[in-house]
């Protein structure tokens, strides 16, 4: 496909520079763009891994050391990517103007770095954290109290060195939402709400094909809001689209976002 037009670049930032409460969802090929796989389309992390082996409950149950010996290296191969472009675009902007919410689908740290490269303060970049609809991979959680704590080094050689929860001792667990759980119910709530008032919701590098995430959209659709999505390729939230840019996030978000 084509490059976007100068006119529809402008169509873009005009619809979300009027907006006085915008919506923003991300997906993984925001952070793609940073060099970190999708799980989802070619090179994505399921090419090499099956998730019913590491991404479900019933995995972790089976065997928690091979689970977290995946997340602890995933972690790894996160820490090794900087936010690009369009995380630091995305980040300035909210910085910048009240009235817009991030959701985000990604479990990586690249939208809360962005903000705090921007910045250069932690009270300030708070502003510009988005409701994590799936987790956070930095994140652990107890399998059996749910006590939450940031998450440290992770020793994977055998069970009895895997993280354990400091207020019950129970095993600790990646804080991300697996294959057959529910999302979080607050982040979901506070999705949902930022849509229902929102009069411009910008999808960026996600496919629509995830529920109840791609339902951000829509409900901010159903809410009267002007939809602009950017994606190198076809969505299933174009047919709801009000301006619909092909091109890479990095590329693309800077001059939407400017001014």
């Amino acid at each position: 496909m084509n490059a976007p037009s100068a006119a529809e670049i402008e169509a873009a930032r005009a619809a979300l520079a009027k907006a006085l409460r915008v919506v923003v969802l991300t997906g993984a090929g925001v952070s793609a763009e940073s060099g970190i796989p999708t799980f989802r389309g070619a090179g994505g992390l399921w090419k090499q891994f099956r998730a019913e082996d590491l991404a479900t409950p019933i995995a972790f149950g089976r065997d928690p050391r091979l689970v977290w010996e995946w997340y602890a290296w995933r972690r790894e191969e996160v820490r090794k990517c900087r936010p690009n472009a369009a995380h630091v675009a995305l980040a300035r902007w909210m910085l910048s103007r009240p009235g817009v919410t991030l959701v985000s689908q990604n479990v990586d740290d690249l939208h809360e770095r962005a903000a705090r490269e921007v910045a250069g303060d932690a009270d300030v970049a708070s502003r510009g954290l988005p409701i994590k609809l799936h987790g956070s991979l930095f994140h652990d959680r107890c399998a059996r109290c749910n006590h939450r704590v940031e998450g440290g080094p992770v020793n994977a050689a055998s069970v009895e060195t895997l993280p354990h929860c400091p207020e019950c001792g129970g095993l600790m667990r990646p804080d991300v939402v697996w294959f057959g759980e529910m999302l979080p119910a607050r982040a979901v709530e506070a999705a949902f709400a930022a849509a229902a008032e929102a009069e411009a919701c910008l999808v960026v590098g996600t496919t629509g094909a995830v529920y109840p995430a791609a339902g951000v959209a829509h409900a901010a659709k159903g809410a009267g809001a002007s939809v602009v999505i950017v994606d190198p390729a076809a969505t299933e939230l174009d047919a709801i689209a009000d301006v619909r840019l092909h091109g890479a996030a990095g590329e693309l978000l800077p001059p939407i976002l400017a001014g």
